[in-house]
C-alpha cells in the first residue's frame, strides 16, 4: 500500500469544532497541551463552520480559522479541512428555499438539521462552490492541512421538481427511447406504460413504487447525483493545489448510494465506525459485522490505504442504549481498525458540545475539561499503541478469498417482492458467510460484480439474485482456469434491468454452477428443515444440519449432490452440490442454515484449496487474528471479543513473535490475552 501521509506514521485525532469555543480563547491552548498528551497529531477542522466561515452571503470570517491552522502547526498537529456543505446557515435557506430538500412524500423540508439540502440545486452548487474556493484559495498550501475533508456523511434524496427533471434527463441519456424505456422497465405490467417523459416520476407513497426498474433506477440516479456533487465539491479545491488529496467520510455499509460509484470521485476512503458493542450474546456479531464493514471499505478502492475517520471514544448518544465500553474495548476495536487497513484512529469528537443534540456524545475531553477520566486514558492508551506500531503503517492487507457485495444486488434483493416479505436477510445472510471466514482468521476483500476476479483463489457470492452477464462470463473464465466459486439460494433471478431470467435460473451462472433452481420454499417462523450429508469428500458425512427460512428446490444438471434435504415433499432432494468446470469447481448452498453448516463448510474449503489464514495457531473461541504486511514483516493482530482470559500457545505459529504492545519477553510458549484484550505480534514474513 504504502504510506498516505509521508510526513506522518498513524494518524491519531478527532473532529475538533473550535468554532464552538471562540468565547473562551483559553479553550484552545489547553485542547493543544492536551492533544500533545494524547499523541494525537492531526484533527478534522470545519466540518460544520459554514455560518462562522460565511455569516452572511459573501462576507468571509476567515481569522479564527488562520489562528487554529497556524496554533495546531505549530504544535505538530495537522489537519483535515472540511469543506461545509453538510449543513448550511439559516441565511442560504431563507435566501435560496430551492436548496432545502423535497421528501418522497413531496413535502418540503424546513430550514434544519443537516444534509437537509438538494444536490441538485443551481443555487446549492454555486454557493458551495464559492465557499470551498475561498477555502481553498486561502488554505491549500497551508503546511499544516494534510487533505480536504469533503462535506460530511452524504446521505438522504431529494425529490424536488428539479431532481425529478434531473432525473428524466439521467433516464433519456441511459434509454435513449420511451420504447427502450417501457421495455426494460417491463411497465405494462397493470398498464403503467409511459408515453412522455414528463409522466415519469421517483418512487414514493403519493404514487409508483411497484415497477421495480423505476426503483433501483432512482437509487442509480441519486448515487451519481451525490458523486457529481462531491466532484463539484472537489473540482472547487483542487486547482489550487492538486497534490492534496480529497475524501469525504463513508457510513460503512450504508444503504442509501452505490458507494462504489461514490468511490470513484476521491482520493482515498476514509469512514465513519460505530458499532454497538456488548449487546447481550451479540458480542461476536457485532465484532464481524466491523470487520466486513472495514474490509468493505478498504476494498473500495484497492492497494490504497484508508482511514477511520470517526469512531467513539466513549459511547455515543443516538443508538438505542448508550452502553460504555469495558475496560479494554477501545483500545481492542481501535486495533481492530488497523488490522484491517486503517491507517488513523479518529473520534467524534475532542471536545464535548455544551449544547445541542450531541452534547452527550462521547468525546474525548468530556465536560470536566481534562483527560483525567477512564475515557482520556483509553485514548491515552490507544495514542501509546499507534507509536508503537509506527513501522506497520502502510502495511498491506493480502487476501485470498474475496465476497460479491453490490449496492445493485442489495436494492434489488430486498425491492423483490417474494419469496419471503417478512424477512429476506439478505444483509443477514451475507454476514453468516463473511463471519464463518472471519472467525478462521481468513483474510476477506469485498468485490463488486465489475472488480478483478484474477487476484483471487475462491470467491462468494452469497444471494446474487441480480447478475450481470458480463459477471457470469467471468466467473466462467475464473472457475475454468482453476478458481472457486461459492453462490447461494436466490441466485441469478434478474438482469441488472431487474427483469428474470428466462433461461432457468442461476440464469448465465447456470452451466458453472451445474444446477437448475426449479422453486424455492419460503418457510414460516419456527418451521425448519435438514440437510444431510451424503458426499464422501466432506469431513462431516452422515451429519445432519438444520436450515430455515428459504430451501431452494434444485436439479443437478452436472453438479455432484454433496447433502440432500431431509423434510417435506422435497426430502431427498439436492441441498448442496459441486460442479467440476474446467480446472476449478463450484459451489451452491440452496438453503439458509446455521452458522455450525457454514463453518464446517468454509473449514472443508480452506484445507481442501490451501487458504491461508492470518496465524497458524488454533485460537480460543472468541479470539480471531489479523494480518497486514511490510518489509519483510508481518503484523499479526491477535483480538480477543470475549470478556473472558484466554491463553494463547505461541507454539502453534510457525514464525517467531515479538509482542509489541506490552513489550514483553517471551519465556515460554504461553501468551495471556485479558478479556477484551489484544496484542500485535510482529513476525518473519511469510
Amino acid at each position: 500500500m504504502g504510506r498516505l501521509f509521508t510526513q506522518l506514521n498513524f494518524l491519531h485525532g478527532a473532529d475538533y469544532n473550535p468554532d464552538q469555543w471562540l468565547g473562551q480563547p483559553d479553550i484552545l491552548e489547553k485542547d493543544i497541551a492536551m492533544m500533545k498528551e494524547a499523541k494525537c497529531n492531526v484533527m478534522s477542522v470545519g466540518i460544520f463552520s459554514w455560518s462562522k466561515l460565511e455569516p452572511a452571503e459573501g462576507e468571509y470570517q476567515f481569522g479564527w480559522l488562520d489562528s487554529v491552522l497556524d496554533t495546531l502547526y505549530a504544535n505538530g498537529i495537522y489537519i483535515f479541512l472540511a469543506t461545509p456543505s453538510g449543513a448550511r446557515p439559516a441565511w442560504v435557506s431563507e435566501k435560496y428555499p430551492e436548496v432545502l430538500r423535497t421528501n418522497s412524500d413531496l413535502t418540503k423540508n424546513l430550514h434544519g438539521e443537516r444534509h437537509n439540502h438538494c444536490v441538485s440545486s443551481p443555487e446549492y452548487l454555486r454557493l458551495t462552490g464559492k465557499i470551498n474556493t475561498q477555502l481553498a484559495k486561502r488554505y491549500a498550501h497551508h503546511p499544516a492541512v494534510l487533505a480536504w475533508h469533503i462535506s460530511n456523511e452524504y446521505g438522504g434524496d431529494c425529490h424536488c421538481e428539479i431532481c425529478q427533471q434531473a432525473f428524466r434527463d439521467w433516464l433519456k441519456k441511459k434509454y435513449q427511447t420511451l420504447e427502450n424505456l417501457n421495455q426494460r422497465w417491463w411497465s405494462a405490467f397493470w398498464s403503467h406504460e409511459y408515453s412522455s417523459w414528463s409522466q415519469i416520476h421517483s418512487p414514493g407513497p403519493l404514487g409508483e413504487q411497484s415497477v421495480h426498474g423505476l426503483n433501483i433506477d432512482w437509487r442509480r440516479f441519486m448515487s451519481e447525483q451525490v458523486a457529481l456533487f462531491c466532484r463539484h465539491e472537489i473540482e472547487a479545491v483542487k486547482p489550487f493545489n492538486p497534490a492534496l488529496p480529497a475524501t469525504t467520510n463513508f457510513h460503512g455499509a450504508f444503504s442509501d448510494y452505490d458507494y462504489w460509484r461514490l468511490a470513484q470521485e476521491v482520493d482515498f476512503i476514509s469512514w465513519d465506525s460505530y458499532p454497538e458493542w456488548h449487546k447481550p450474546q451479540k458480542q461476536q456479531e457485532t465484532a464481524g459485522y466491523t470487520a466486513f464493514t472495514f474490509d468493505l471499505m478498504r476494498s473500495l478502492k484497492p492497494g490504497l490505504p484508508f482511514l477511520l475517520m470517526e469512531s467513539t471514544p466513549g459511547t455515543t448518544n443516538w443508538q438505542a442504549v448508550s452502553k460504555l465500553k469495558r475496560p479494554g474495548m477501545h483500545l481492542l476495536s481501535a486495533m481492530q481498525a488497523v488490522a484491517h487497513g486503517s491507517d488513523s484512529v479518529q473520534y467524534f469528537q475532542w471536545r464535548k458540545s455544551r449544547g445541542s443534540v450531541e452534547k452527550l456524545h462521547g468525546a474525548v475531553v468530556d465536560h470536566v475539561g481534562h483527560l483525567n477520566t477512564r475515557v482520556g486514558q483509553d485514548v491515552k492508551q490507544v495514542g501509546a499503541a499507534l507509536e508503537k506500531l509506527a513501522p506497520a503503517a502502510g502495511a498491506d492487507y493480502r487476501a485470498e478469498v474475496a465476497m460479491v457485495y453490490d449496492w445493485d444486488n442489495r436494492w434489488a434483493v430486498n425491492d423483490a417482492a417474494g419469496p419471503r416479505n417478512c424477512g429476506i436477510k439478505f444483509e443477514e445472510t451475507v454476514q453468516q458467510h463473511y463471519q464463518a471466514l472471519w472467525q478462521q482468521s481468513i483474510p476477506v476483500d469485498i468485490v463488486s460484480q465489475q472488480s478483478d476476479l484474477s487476484p483471487y483463489r475462491v470467491i462468494v457470492a452469497p444471494m446474487l439474485y441480480m447478475v450481470n452477464e458480463a459477471f457470469a462470463e467471468r466467473v466462467s473464465q475464473f472457475v475454468a482456469a482453476g478458481g472457486v466459486f461459492i453462490a447461494t439460494y436466490w441466485t441469478g433471478i434478474v438482469n441488472p434491468d431487474d427483469l428474470c431470467f428466462t433461461t432457468g435460473f442461476p440464469g448465465p451462472l447456470r452451466d458453472v454452477l451445474g444446477i437448475w433452481s426449479e422453486e424455492i420454499d419460503g418457510l414460516y417462523e419456527g418451521e425448519t428443515n435438514q440437510i444431510a450429508i451424503t458426499s464422501s469428500t466432506w469431513s462431516r458425512t452422515g451429519r445432519a444440519y438444520e436450515c430455515r427460512e428459504l430451501c431452494d428446490l434444485i436439479h443437478a444438471e452436472t453438479a455432484d449432490v454433496l447433502g440432500v434435504y431431509q423434510q417435506d415433499f422435497y426430502a431427498g432432494r439436492p441441498a448442496a452440490t459441486r460442479n467440476l468446470y474446467g480446472k476449478g469447481q463450484a459451489y451452491y448452498l440452496a438453503a439458509r442454515t446455521g452458522s455450525d453448516f457454514l463453518q464446517d463448510f468454509y473449514q472443508m474449503i480452506a484445507h481442501e484449496y490451501g487458504i491461508t489464514a492470518s496465524t497458524t495457531m488454533q485460537l480460543p473461541e472468541g479470539v480471531v487474528a489479523t494480518a497486514r504486511y511490510r518489509e519483510g514483516q508481518a503484523y499479526i493482530f491477535v483480538q480477543n471479543y470475549s470478556d473472558q482470559a484466554v491463553t494463547l500457545d505461541l507454539s502453534e505459529e510457525s514464525r517467531e513473535l515479538t509482542p509489541l504492545l506490552k513489550g514483553d519477553v517471551l519465556r515460554d510458549h504461553r501468551y495471556p490475552l485479558p478479556g477484551f484484550g489484544v496484542e500485535v505480534f510482529m513476525a518473519g514474513n511469510k
